[in-house]
């Protein structure tokens, strides 16, 4: 009887068959199969078998919905590695889930299209910081503080550190708006001048381009609207104007502007 008992044992445990035991209970547990090689079921507290723990998941840093200017740095990068096409807005939207989509599987991170300390990491070792322009590639940065030369009488008062133009009336802005200026062949010239010479419907005579609503201050240098700005934004330059990009503000100031009205340009 003893050994027909140690056959059986013998003959289970090398065909990896099941067995059963009742428990204190008297309930039947789950059944439990056996071999040659037992490997434990993985729990969420298991350790893997080199005896080191599971590394933590990245930090998520953004995701879809999120807003602010650290959003808008990311997209500046992602474009920077031409990943994003679109300009930044400082919004995590769908152009900005599918870029950070496609540059994770490019470098065989999981395709989250959320922004983890992992992913971020690796792209910021891959672009530099953002530029002001690059950032607000399109406009919309924030006006700079007006200069003290700008804060008496009717001023254009044009910030080269922020892009933008300040239209004042002894010491208050009347409006605001997004400018560009020459690239460094043909600077945009700082300093304090007068607005001598208007023209709503200008054509260059250097260039053969249309400049409407223009205002000249420095020779050939004017405030006036661009469609080239309208269209390529800060990507571009002008031959040394400042260029405005909103033509109903822009056809608003026109209006406004008189022949000896003070034009500051500074950084």
């Amino acid at each position: 009887m003893k050994r027909s008992l140690a056959a059986l044992a013998a003959l289970v445990a090398v065909s990896g068959c099941t067995a059963q035991a009742v428990g204190a209970h008297g309930k039947t547990p789950p059944p439990v199969k056996t071999g040659r090689t037992a490997t434990p079921t993985p729990t969420a507290t298991s350790t893997p078998e080199d005896g080191k723990p599971d590394a933590p998941a990245p930090k998520v840093l953004w995701s879809r919905g999120d807003k602010g200017t650290d959003v808008r740095e990311l997209q500046a990068r992602l474009h920077q590695v031409a990943w994003l096409i679109t300009a930044p807005t400082g919004t995590y939207d769908s152009p900005t889930v599918n870029a950070v989509k496609g540059f994770q599987g490019k470098r065989g991170l999981p395709r989250t299209g959320v922004l983890d300390t992992v992913t971020w990491q690796r792209l910021t070792r891959m672009t530099h910081k953002p530029a002001d322009w690059e950032l607000y590639p399109y406009g919309g940065q924030p006006p700079a503080q007006p200069d003290p030369r700008c804060m008496t009488g009717r001023v254009l008062c044009v910030s080269k550190t922020s892009r933008t133009l300040r239209w004042m009336v002894d010491g208050k802005t009347v409006s605001t708006m997004d400018v560009r200026f020459g690239s460094q062949y043909t600077p945009t010239r700082e300093g304090v001048f007068s607005v001598y010479f208007k023209s709503r419907y200008h054509v260059s005579t250097i260039y053969h381009t249309s400049m409407p609503y223009a205002m000249f201050f420095s020779g050939g240098q004017a405030v006036h609207y661009s469609t080239d700005f309208a269209a390529r934004g800060y990507y571009g330059a002008s031959h040394g104007c400042v260029n405005v990009r909103d033509k109903g503000k822009i056809a608003a100031l026109f209006a406004q502007v008189r022949r000896g009205d003070k034009v500051v340009v500074y950084w």
